[in-house]
């Protein structure tokens, strides 16, 4: 009965020291993400662009802002001091 490639390798990894089985476990998985996903890049610029498209819109500032000023008490107990920069993006919430 002839062995697979996949069942070689299983039983030879038994030979292996653990950081050898680390090292080649590194390997195979860099090897799929560049060979089986190589549209992970694509992806990922696409999501870095919605991002940056949901960061520039105005609404989507003036909630962040509301949502500041909801945390805001935080700083009363030094768990940060560092303020919204909403330049001119007014909440249009009426809480």
């Amino acid at each position: 009965m002839a062995t697979s490639t996949a069942e070689r390798i299983a039983i030879d990894m038994s030979d292996l020291s653990l950081p050898e089985q680390l090292w080649l476990m590194e390997r195979l998985a860099r090897h799929i993400r560049h060979h089986a996903l190589p549209d992970t890049h694509e992806a990922q610029d696409s999501l870095e662009r919605q991002l940056a498209t949901m960061a520039s819109d105005p609404d989507i500032q003036r909630e962040l802002c509301d949502i500041e000023a909801e945390f805001a008490v935080t700083e009363a107990y030094g768990l940060g001091s560092d303020r919204c920069r909403c330049d001119g993006a007014k909440s249009t919430s009426s809480t």
